[in-house]
């Protein structure tokens, strides 16, 4: 019988053990490679863009401003509704200039409007000759946030939409909708 350990033996122990420490190694390089460690903190503030109408009415003029009590600067438009009655009978007018008509039917000022601040004075003449039955001048008033493009200019997107991809339950058919 032979005392000690082969050449080969040797040979075959050493590659057990290299392929031993080999499988075990994936995991453990999984571990060091999504593993990361942060300090210090940030706040982070969630506001809202808020708006709010001011109409006053005297010697058959409406006064309207809008008001942001909102925590960011925005732009802001109007419409004004009015019955069958009132056709061609409202003019409006600001001393300013910074209200302009837009091709669908909303009054936008021109000016960014920042927060706890208001827009210029808009009037809205009700022409009431001959007028002998109640009516309503409705103003709506909408505001979007300032937006900036890539060379920082400030714009205005009517068009954005908030995305939601919630479900939402409908109780008229009891189905969920995406």
């Amino acid at each position: 019988m032979r005392k000690g350990w082969s050449k080969k033996t040797i040979g075959l122990a050493a590659a057990a053990c290299i392929l031993a420490a080999g499988a075990t190694a994936g995991s453990a390089m999984a571990y060091f490679t999504t593993y990361a460690e942060a300090e210090g903190s940030q706040t982070l503030s969630l506001g809202m863009t808020t708006t709010i109408p001011g109409e006053e009415v005297s010697d058959w003029t409406k006064h309207i401003r809008v008001q942001n009590t909102g925590d960011y600067s925005c732009y802001v438009r109007v419409k004004v509704f009015a019955g069958s009655q009132l056709e061609g009978r409202l003019s409006f007018s600001d001393e300013s200039g910074k209200w302009t008509p837009g091709a669908d039917e909303y009054y936008y000022y021109s000016d960014i409007v920042a927060p706890d601040a208001s827009s210029d004075e808009m009037k809205i003449k009700i022409d009431s000759t001959g007028l002998d039955q109640d009516f309503n001048v409705i103003v709506v008033q909408e505001c979007t946030p300032v937006l900036y493009d890539e060379n920082g200019n400030p714009y205005a997107d009517w068009n954005a939409v908030a995305d939601s991809t919630e479900s939402s339950y409908t109780e008229a058919d009891g189905e969920v909708a995406e």
